[in-house]
């Protein structure tokens, strides 16, 4: 088993690793790993934009107040007022490493700012509509020019390795790296560093709940939590409420700005109130609600009528203004037969993001000494019971550089690795049964759509508990038995982050934001995280 050392591992290659990359190979020599190809995580497909105060009329406060109302008052005030103010000049940062993003000459300004659900001013700086492969796009051009970076892909991560991986065993839960499938050679390699960073996805992006093609599977929050972390409010997942219903077609996202722009959902024609809007009925502000408010409007109104879908219009608006503020949705959905300059777009709501995660402070520190974290992986206190729209990705920029930012400063203080043990495979064989990880993948994403989704029971929970606790026995015995692949560790770890958020969303008492029951539907006097310990 190679064992391979840098001075800081970083386990994701989206927007938050490359930040922390760009930023600690000043001085430092990083790895940065991929369990796929580079582009190949949720930041490439981030459509919407990067929220920021960059206009004269807008305030931090504003920025603040709206992440606080559209979060339930979950947030962490201090984080919230931190990532606020550090949002300008994290994206005159972006702008310096050659992200195009759209002008706004035509205002008289520097940047076009859209408007998005939740935002009571026009905030989001963008790239038309495909912010994200843009970002992702120059920032590997930046790691790839830095002789201090080394990127791999292709590096499945299993676990932390921690103190008790040690040769010389030691219960003190410092964090050295990470052992990683190499689906190249079909080993397992042992990366080392002083220092490691958790960069990977949440559980969003339709995976845990959904039959749609595979995503984001939570290892970084299941591995932090097998090596000792706390984790927070899991109960918390964010269903986009507009994702393209399409029986050939899945999981491509129809961007909040779309509504923000003045799009209008409707009912289908054929059933009562064909055609006429509906969300003024759910609340004051419409289609520019917060994300949790939408898709249980749309949810209830599917399940009420026994539909498909709804309705996304933006065909009232000039057809160059649609085409020039959304290119990729227009081009991609004309393949399909859809003209959106002419007709509605078919959508209902899709598991999207995770709120909750691993817990950690301004700095990205987790719990575990040496193991640092930023992104959706985390739960910062920034997004609370509901993530504002567009905020995620400045998240991720804002504690990426933190973290750098600190492992830095405190270098000298950080200990060498010590010697760890290699990955023993000396009791384990090849599985001639991969169908039984394929079947048990579907079942817990089926489960967890019907007894997990966008409106809950304590019996639908309980259900789905019972499920997770039997096929987990399951899994642990293959796990014991055979050689790891991919598809086994991303199981694992899919059924780890099920029961977090089953756990989680049990001891809650009540409905706040994303987590709705109708056991509990009133929301409580005083807002409480949801804190689970190993």
């Amino acid at each position: 088993m190679p064992t391979i050392t840098h001075d800081v591992i970083i386990i994701g290659s989206g927007a938050a690793g490359l930040t922390a990359a760009i930023n600690l190979a000043q001085d430092r020599k990083v790895l940065v790993l991929a369990k796929g190809a580079l582009d190949g995580g949720s930041t490439n497909w981030a459509q919407g934009g990067i929220a920021a105060v960059l206009d004269a009329g807008d305030s931090f406060e504003a920025h603040v107040h709206d992440t606080m109302v559209a979060g339930a008052g979950l947030n962490n005030l201090d984080t919230v007022q931190f990532v606020v103010s550090e949002a300008p000049a994290a994206i005159e940062r972006l702008a310096d490493l050659g992200v195009p993003f759209n002008g706004g000459e035509a205002f008289g300004k520097r940047w076009d700012l859209t408007r998005e659900g939740g935002h009571s001013h026009r905030r989001i700086v963008h790239v038309d509509d495909a912010t994200g492969q843009a970002v992702q796009v120059a920032l590997l051009k930046a790691a790839r020019a830095n002789p201090n970076i080394m990127l791999m892909e292709d590096m499945v991560a299993i676990d932390l390795i921690t103190s008790r991986h040690g040769e010389r065993y030691s219960g003190d839960g410092h964090v050295w790296g990470v052992y990683a499938f190499n689906k190249r050679t079909g080993h397992v390699d042992a990366l080392l560093g002083k220092a490691t960073i958790l960069c990977t996805g949440g559980a969003g992006r339709t995976y845990l709940f959904s039959t749609a093609p595979r995503g984001a599977t939570g290892d970084g929050i299941a591995m932090a939590w097998r090596a000792g972390c706390r984790v927070s409010n899991m109960e918390m997942n964010q269903f986009h409420p507009t994702c393209l219903y399409n029986l050939e077609v899945k999981n491509f996202l129809i961007t909040e700005a779309v509504r923000g722009e003045g799009g209008h959902l409707k009912l289908p024609p054929g059933v009562p109130g064909g055609g006429e809007r509906f969300m003024p009925r759910f609340d004051d502000r419409a289609e520019l609600a917060p994300r949790d408010i939408v898709a249980r409007a749309i949810d209830h109104e599917i399940k009420r009528l026994g539909l498909d879908y709804v309705h996304l219009d933006i065909s009232h608006k000039p057809p160059e203004f649609v085409k020039h503020h959304f290119p990729t949705i227009y081009a991609r959905l004309l393949d399909l037969d859809i003209d959106i300059t002419r007709e509605p777009i078919p959508v209902v709501p899709a598991q999207h993001y995770t709120c909750g995660g691993v817990i950690i402070d301004l700095d990205g520190r987790t719990d575990l000494p040496g193991l640092y974290a930023a992104g959706e992986v985390t739960e910062s206190g920034l997004h609370g019971a509901n993530r504002l729209a567009s905020n995620s990705l400045l998240e991720c920029f804002v504690f990426g550089e933190a973290a750098a930012r600190h492992i830095r400063a405190h270098w000298d203080e950080l200990p060498s690795p010590p010697p760890i043990r290699p990955w023993d495979e000396s009791r384990v064989t090849n599985s001639d049964e991969e169908v039984i990880v394929q079947h048990n993948w579907k079942e817990i994403r089926r489960f967890m759509w019907d007894y997990v989704g966008i409106v809950r029971t304590t019996k639908r929970l309980e259900r789905a508990q019972h499920r997770i606790d039997l096929l987990s026995r399951e899994v642990d015995d293959y796990y014991g038995n055979f050689r790891v692949t991919p598809d086994l560790i991303e199981l694992r770890n899919l059924l780890e982050v099920a029961r977090l958020v089953v756990r989680s969303a049990l001891h809650r008492k009540e409905s706040r934001g994303l987590h709705y029951t109708l056991d509990y539907p009133e929301t409580l006097p005083q807002a409480i995280d949801t804190v689970l310990a190993p």
